[in-house]
């Protein structure tokens, strides 16, 4: 039989699984570390998009903020002119309540009453004046009760002064509703 040296060909062969798997090595090393880098990238990526997201949604959330500040102040604004309109309202429509309380007060008052001063304030009136008689007091405070501009009058006081009966009534105001007749 003849003998064949198979040594040479067996450290062929193991060199060349030695080199193969050294390949194997460093390509699955490079594999791993650009698979490493690829995520990292990507990571970075996303992060980067995100950022730019946030900021986007920063700005646009300090421009609703300023805009709120704008419908605060508005609100405001609109609020004090409503105010300011009602008041203004309310004047306009107490103005020809004053002209008609004293019309009403000239109404009422019957022969022998004189008023002497007459005193608004808020809604109640203060009326001063000399009487003849006290049943021309009297009559006064049923006239002015039944008034539909007045409510029950108060008499605070009541005192003779040279033949005359002095006086003096507080008399609230009261608003009623407007018709075409009144």
């Amino acid at each position: 039989m003849a003998r064949i040296n198979l040594r040479a060909w067996r450290e062929e062969k193991a060199a060349q699984r030695q080199k193969q798997f050294m390949i194997n090595v460093l390509s699955s090393a490079f594999l791993a570390l650009a698979a490493v880098l690829l995520i990292g990238f990507y990571f970075d990526f996303q992060t980067d998009r995100q950022r730019v997201r946030n900021n986007y949604l920063n700005s646009e959330i300090a421009q609703l903020d300023v805009q709120l500040a704008e419908i605060k102040e508005l609100n405001v604004k609109r609020t004090r002119l409503t105010d300011r309109l009602k008041a203004i309202q309310d004047l306009q429509s107490s103005r020809p309540l004053i002209v008609r309380n004293f019309d009403e007060l000239v109404r009422v008052q019957p022969d022998g009453v004189l008023y002497s001063s007459l005193l608004r304030k808020g809604d109640t009136i203060t009326l001063d004046g000399l009487a003849q008689k006290s049943a021309d007091v009297s009559s006064l405070m049923r006239q002015i009760y039944g008034s539909d501009w007045f409510g029950e009058p108060s008499l605070t006081k009541v005192a003779n002064v040279d033949s005359m009966k002095q006086f003096n009534l507080a008399v609230p105001v009261l608003k009623p509703a407007l018709t075409e007749g009144n």
